[in-house]
């Protein structure tokens, strides 16, 4: 998966599968972000694949993941990870297409050395994961409430370049 980051500041990887319900609520985000034609900002839309995210951010200042999650919480409720603060943990990003998913990635980057100055994930909780391309209400909802936080968010990181210890 290659990325073109010339004039580019900001990454924003949408993950998820869009035809298993809530699972697409990243995909869809990216999308949308993709549809405001923001200056300085690159969508990516990843099925979440651990060494996939290592590659995609590689060289990235900013990088800004939206995905689902399964933590117990009620569907729609939005978890914001700061990634360069806090550890990434498996219960709120358990599964993944593949074996090793999102949580993976953050923590065997930060065990390289290879994290991102500024890594932000939004974890959107689901309700539903089967077989559909539709999301459900809640978490169109959140995602919504996400697009306008992540919208402002992305230029202040994006002018952000300090290390954040």
């Amino acid at each position: 998966m290659a990325v073109t980051t010339k004039n580019s500041s900001t990454l924003l990887i949408g993950v998820g599968n869009e035809f298993r319900g809530d699972d697409g609520v990243g995909i869809l985000a990216a999308r949308s972000i993709r549809e405001k034609n923001l200056p300085g900002i690159v969508m990516v839309e990843c099925d979440g694949e651990a060494a996939a995210l290592l590659d995609v951010w590689a060289g990235m200042k900013t990088v800004v993941i939206i995905d689902a999650v399964s933590s117990g919480a009620p569907p729609g409720t939005i978890h914001r990870i700061d990634a360069r603060r806090q550890s990434v943990s498996q219960e709120i990003f358990p599964f993944s297409t593949h074996a090793l998913g999102v949580a993976h990635a953050v923590e065997l980057a930060r065990s390289l050395g290879k994290l991102p100055v500024n890594i932000i994930i939004y974890g959107i909780e689901g309700g539903q994961f089967t077989a559909g391309p539709s999301l459900s209400p809640e978490v169109q909802e959140a995602m919504d409430e996400v697009l306008q936080i992540v919208t402002g968010e992305i230029f202040s990181l994006s002018d952000d370049t300090r290390e954040i210890s």
